[in-house]
């Protein structure tokens, strides 16, 4: 369930990152499609545990 709830937020931060970018606000488009990508489980993510 908490990998659903960080694919639903990536998404839409990513979404809303897009959306910025059109209405020609680059660096917010920008931060919030990385701030999406950090988020989602897939790929690297801030709130993976890291293993030593």
């Amino acid at each position: 369930m908490n990998a659903t709830i960080l694919w639903i937020i990536a998404a839409i931060l990513v979404i809303v990152g897009i959306v910025q970018l059109f209405q020609g606000q680059i660096i917010l488009g920008v931060v919030l499609i990385v701030a999406g990508c950090l988020v989602g489980p897939g790929g690297y993510s801030i709130f993976r545990s890291r293993s030593a």
